[in-house]
């Protein structure tokens, strides 16, 4: 028999605090993965249990261009890349290069010449004095959160851990291993911890700043002035340095989730070595947890075949159920990096529906936060996390350790598959979306109902195979009436 269990996405203030424990490791004899993407990462990469049951997490976009005045012009979180002027956005729209005129004229006012004050006398800046990982990943945990994935390389090609390459915030800036203190903070509360790097677009970059730098100082190497920033992707040199930045990544700090948020060396122009990189991560977990796939490997290649590693949809959905877990990574702060005059589009109750389409569709949820330059977390982006947490209380057990059902639901409001295109439209009490767990169907109405609720998808003797046992309303002693027929439920 079925229960039914039906949920309004209200959002009431309530908070949840749930654990899990830590990877283990050891050794053993298992069948290593080949860097081949379908003889071998198709065919043997497995999403870990955990992943598919914990469905919620946070992204932490935090660095350099967090400690830049915060009343700074729109930068898209491209400062260091858009502050060097408009040579890179030749041939684009005209707002890119609008905002590109306004954010360089607003550096030389506020900062100097370019070749005066460049995008390296940001670091010292960065003091990352008020920041407190324990506060923070606790506050993430009370409010729903499994996991947390800070990013350690953006595209600024700064390392936030203690890397080899001397551009790091353990040697400069905070003088901190921020990788670390995620870590141990992740661990103490019980979540997951992931690591998100952007290094390979990085030469492409700093095309801007080039004219700006000079031979045989520190400066040369930050800006990765030895590689072609058009034709990187294909020099040796490059694809390696890429390859060692990453596993003294992976190698240090032993991720549950590796998300390489930017290309990667290609079989073609890239001798393979993102493919190797990718196994390689894979087959150390294999060898440390008795042949079982703990850890997550996610990126965005859309055409890459998604049974071969945990496809990132960034601000985009899909329409339909997916055969493979996917990421839907959202941002809460309007700018990815903090910036004081962003803000979210996405009303609270619309980001709670999309959550909910998206794990209904075999999606995981990771919302990403963007503290200041000190480290404290803006109270806008506090507020939405304590509503989602709020809300996720009364609503979590139909959402953690749950799978998508035969279909996701129905509805008015169509969800087009599509990158770069997360709904900002409000749902309405019309839009149902469907999870299941065990013998119970959980039931979502996507907006507060003025009328009788009637599932047409749940037509007697249509899709169920069981006989309904009854029907509750979560959060509610209420009895609920309800009846069973040709139309509908």
């Amino acid at each position: 028999m079925y229960n039914f269990k039906f949920f309004i996405t209200g959002y009431l203030f309530i908070q949840v605090l749930i654990c899990f424990g830590q990877k283990k490791h050891g050794s053993f004899e298992y069948k290593k993965i080949s860097p081949d993407w379908e003889s071998s990462m198709a065919q043997n990469y497995q999403v870990p249990n955990w992943f598919q049951d914990e469905k919620i997490g946070v992204w932490m976009h935090w660095g350099i261009s967090s400690a830049i005045d915060e009343n700074r012009p729109h930068d898209g979180s491209h400062y260091g890349r858009r502050m060097y002027g408009t040579e890179d956005y030749d041939g684009k729209n005209a707002n890119d290069i609008k905002y590109t005129e306004n954010l360089t004229k607003w550096h030389i006012e506020q900062y100097g010449a370019l070749n005066k004050f460049g995008y390296e006398d940001f670091i010292p800046l960065w003091k990352a004095d008020k920041w407190n990982p324990d506060e923070l990943v606790k506050l993430v945990k009370e409010c729903g959160a499994r996991f947390i994935m800070p990013v350690a390389t953006h595209h600024d090609n700064f390392d936030l851990y203690d890397s080899s390459f001397p551009w790091n915030s353990v040697k400069m800036g905070p003088k901190r291993d921020i990788i670390q203190e995620w870590k141990e903070a992740a661990y103490k509360y019980g979540l997951k911890f992931g690591v998100s790097t952007h290094l390979y677009w990085s030469p492409r970059f700093f095309k801007t700043a080039r004219k700006y730098q000079k031979v045989n100082t520190p400066e040369w190497e930050f800006f990765n002035m030895d590689y072609d920033p058009k034709k990187y992707t294909s020099q040796d040199t490059w694809n390696v340095h890429w390859f060692k930045r990453c596993w003294d990544l992976i190698e240090k700090y032993d991720p549950d989730i590796f998300n390489n948020d930017s290309p990667y060396p290609s079989i073609k122009t890239g001798n393979g070595l993102g493919v190797k990189l990718f196994s390689d991560f894979l087959n150390k977990d294999l060898s440390e947890n008795g042949g079982k796939q703990t850890t997550v490997l996610s990126f965005k290649n859309s055409k890459q075949n998604k049974a071969a590693f945990t496809y990132n949809l960034e601000r985009g959905m899909f329409g339909e159920i997916q055969e493979n877990p996917w990421i839907w990574a959202t941002d809460l702060s309007g700018n990815w990096f903090y910036r004081k005059g962003a803000k979210t589009r996405m009303s609270i109750p619309v980001l709670i529906g999309n959550a909910v389409d998206a794990i209904s569709k075999n999606g995981v949820v990771m919302m990403n936060l963007a503290q200041r330059g000190g480290g404290t977390l803006p109270e806008s982006q506090v507020k939405i996390l304590r509503a989602f947490g709020d809300w996720i209380k009364i609503n979590g057990e139909a959402i953690y350790d749950t799978r998508p059902w035969k279909t996701y639901g129905e509805g008015p409001l169509k969800i087009v598959t599509k990158r770069t295109g997360e709904n900002l439209k409000a749902y309405s009490a019309k839009d149902i979306r469907f999870t299941i767990k065990a013998d119970n169907l959980y039931t979502f109405v996507l907006a507060n109902p003025t009328e009788d609720v009637l599932i047409k998808t749940l037509k007697s003797n249509v899709v169920l195979d069981k006989e309904i046992k009854r029907i509750e309303l979560l959060g509610s002693d209420d009895k609920i009436i309800w009846n069973y027929t040709t139309e509908g439920l």
